[in-house]
């Protein structure tokens, strides 16, 4: 009964939000011919009927039988034409503020002369066809974008960048190190253009390849059709790996997460993996394992060159975000490298360099991240880098710096729930250390 309350409060709002856009397109399209103004009205409606059948079937429908390409791109269109609405509503409401503005003053003002109420009146038109088109072109720019970046989702970006550091080793100055993260292999609809991909990461020829986590949407059995693709990456000194937080299955529906189990692990006071889950767990473990990578749960490895080493530490999931479940042990993972000189964290998500990792004591050196992936959408040109995720992650992004330490996030190699990229790139990180 919830649900379908809620589900009918969700469709009048839809219907509201296109009444309301509505009569800024017939604002607008009032010099057109009336066979356009027609055609303009059925076009917007039948989208709208359209977006609402479909928001409505949701529950009843299952989507999962239908061709991953054909349910991806139909539900990324809807959500983008939905959010192209949200976005051009301000404007109108900017407009009909501005317009209750003037009727209270005018209830003030009785002495106008005829001639300047009129004068008036075709200033208001004035403005409110220029809002209205403002909003509408706003809604329209934000919805083509969307689409248009479809065909950005496996358009790698290789970024370099050279780091240098006061307390590394001589040995190690020149170690050239790709940084991957968030594969999403469960998003993937192209291997040919994957496979593209990893052959840039292999083309870098990097002494050591670090993969921070997130290598499926929820379930290891995603990896099936991309392990001969992701199994050629190689480097002389290793591939290595941590998991994400998607990699978990914190996000599927187990049948087993029942009455019982809740009950465990409220008694217990903490999360705890279904036998399911766990099996999956053990599974995507597996799934590291037989692609040659080297899964660090907070563990570490020391990495020797011409009798110096480092240390490379690996992390479960930490989050500084409540909503995320945090796995990992930093302590735990560090423990044997204190007399080390120099250490990397690979680290999933940014939020932990706030909450353990920065500051002073901080045992770490560099820190590698991805997660946000940047939302998918933003910009990025000279002199400006901006995306939404900024209001939730204050690391989203590229290089940060504290005193001496470094970290740095991934934008992400593949993509989840929009499936594609607008002004943020699919990232490969080459890092030159100095």
């Amino acid at each position: 009964m919830r649900s379908l309350t809620g589900s009918v409060i969700f469709i009048v709002i839809l219907i509201i939000v296109d009444l309301y856009i509505f009569q800024a397109l017939k604002t607008v399209s009032q010099g057109l011919s009336g066979r356009v103004r027609v055609n303009l009205a059925a076009i917007f409606w039948g989208l709208s009927v359209a977006s609402i059948v479909f928001f409505i079937s949701l529950p009843y429908v299952n989507f999962e039988q239908w061709q991953k390409p054909v349910r991806t791109y139909l539900f990324a269109t809807f959500i983008g034409l939905f959010l192209a609405k949200l976005a051009a509503i301000p404007f109108f409401l900017l407009d009909d503020l501005r317009r209750l503005v003037q009727w209270v003053a005018g209830m003030f003002a009785g002495g106008k002369t005829e001639a300047a109420s009129t004068g008036a009146a075709q200033e208001t038109m004035s403005r409110s066809f220029f809002l209205s088109w403002l909003g509408l072109g706003v809604g329209t720019v934000l919805f083509g974008s969307l689409l248009w970046g479809f065909r950005n989702k496996y358009n790698y970006q290789v970024r370099r960048l050279r780091l240098s550091f006061n307390n590394l080793p001589e040995a190690f100055r020149g170690l050239k190190l790709v940084h991957i993260s968030d594969i999403h292999s469960g998003s993937f609809m192209d291997v040919g253009a994957v496979r593209r991909g990893v052959e840039m990461i292999n083309e870098q020829n990097a002494d050591l390849i670090l993969f921070t986590g997130d290598l499926v949407n929820d379930k290891a059995d995603e990896m099936e059709p991309y392990m001969a693709v992701f199994s050629a990456l190689k480097a002389p000194m290793g591939v290595f790996s941590t998991l994400g937080n998607h990699d978990y299955g914190d996000y599927v529906p187990w049948p087993d997460r029942d009455d019982a189990h809740r009950a465990r692990e409220k008694a217990l006071g903490e999360h705890l993996m279904t036998p399911l889950q766990q099996k999956n767990m053990d599974n995507m473990i597996g799934v590291h394992k037989t692609l040659g990578w080297n899964l660090l749960k907070d563990e570490h490895v020391v990495l020797e060159k011409e009798g110096q080493k480092i240390a490379l530490v690996g992390v479960q999931n930490i989050s500084g975000k409540a909503r995320f479940h945090t796995y990992g042990n930093l302590q735990k993972a560090a423990d044997g490298t204190e007399a080390l000189p120099f250490k990397i964290l690979m680290s999933h998500d940014p939020s932990h360099w706030e909450k353990e990792v920065k500051g002073a004591g901080s045992q770490f050196d560099l820190m590698l991240s991805g997660h946000t992936h940047g939302m998918q959408f933003g910009v990025e040109i000279p002199g400006l880098k901006w995306s939404p995720v900024k209001w939730i992650y204050k690391h989203w992004a590229g290089l940060y710096e504290h005193e001496q330490q470094k970290l740095y996030v991934n934008r992400g190699f593949g993509f989840i729930g929009y499936p594609g990229r607008v002004g943020i790139m699919p990232e490969i990180t080459v890092i030159e250390l100095a």
